[in-house]
């Protein structure tokens, strides 16, 4: 048993890797077979990255304060981390396994940010959105290449690989690689090149359907098939199961977005019939899913019971 002093260290040590950390990976340990450990943490340490097992009340101690603070809050058990503050190599390192370890089951989305105050209390930098734009583009050709490629060499500004093997390949044939955003000249253009997905946040369906048909025109472009990116929106869930739920979620509402500058426009909201035109106008479009948003709790868990059961039937 470890002397309290070495634990104080281990929590430490823990502490500073987790302020530092880019990519972390979170899995409850027990569910892990022998095989599938050794491989993950043979995986994770190849690309750069590190891999911990500890006790989940050690873990929740040692992330006070850093990014990882939320992740890693009310777990129970043994947990197995993966961490990084390497690049896009590590994450599709790691995403290669997950897609073993789920038999083939793994989906990556990636995005250019947008949420600069998120940025800071997570310690991230922040730089002009032409940077990270930049950075996005490259690190989904990375990726891309990695998943698909024997051997991979490029030379971007911020990221390089030469002859940079990702060896056993994804389960699945094509890993798909989600991207999110509705910048017209460079995200979409992105997406158009790498994407097997594209998600847009907060749009009305005709706004949705103006940056579709964009992507459309940045497919051809790069020649490829617009058929091929799967295309899904955000919506933000203020609807209501009664008159008194709708009331709330209406207040909700005005409390998260009323003094939102940008005028986002896709929310479902006030009843089910309401929630269900709009899906409907979604569908009419081409949306193939719809992605239901929660801001902060307490969520109205009766608002989403009624959802499934009255609004969703309707589309299946």
């Amino acid at each position: 048993m470890k002397k309290k002093e070495d634990k104080k260290k281990d929590i430490d040590a823990l502490h500073q890797d987790l302020e530092k950390s880019r990519n972390l990976f979170v899995t409850g340990y027990e569910k892990l077979r022998v095989e599938q450990d050794f491989e993950l943490r043979k995986t994770v340490r190849a690309a750069g990255g590190k891999y911990r097992v500890v006790k989940n009340n050690l873990a929740e101690i040692a992330a006070e304060g850093t990014p990882a603070q939320e992740i890693l809050k009310g777990l129970r058990g043994m947990t197995s981390m993966a961490y990084t503050t390497a690049d896009p190599v590590a994450l599709a390192k790691a995403l290669t396994t997950i897609d073993h370890l789920s038999g083939g089951r793994a989906e990556c989305g990636i995005g250019a940010g947008w949420d600069e105050i998120e940025f800071a209390s997570y310690g991230i930098s922040f730089p002009p959105i032409k940077v990270r734009e930049d950075q996005l583009e490259e690190y989904a050709e990375v990726l891309r290449l990695l998943f698909d490629q024997k051997r991979a060499s490029f030379s971007g500004r911020h990221f390089r690989l030469v002859d940079a093997p990702n060896n056993p390949k994804p389960v699945q044939q094509r890993l798909p690689l989600w991207i999110g955003g509705a910048g017209e000249k460079r995200t979409l253009r992105t997406a158009a090149r790498f994407a097997d997905g594209w998600n847009a946040p907060y749009l009305s369906p005709d706004e949705w359907k103006r940056k579709s048909t964009v992507l459309d025109e940045w497919c051809v472009r790069h020649d490829r098939d617009p058929a091929a990116i799967v295309r899904t929106v955000n919506l933000g869930f203020y609807m209501g199961a009664n008159a008194g739920g709708t009331r709330r979620q209406e207040e909700l509402y005005h409390r998260h977005w009323g003094r939102d500058p940008r005028g986002m426009t896709g929310f479902l909201r006030g009843t089910t019939r309401e929630a269900g035109e709009v899906v409907a106008r979604f569908r009419d479009v081409s949306v193939f899913r719809i992605n239901i948003a929660l801001r902060e709790g307490p969520y109205d868990w009766d608002a989403l019971e009624a959802f499934a059961r009255d609004v969703m039937p309707a589309f299946a």
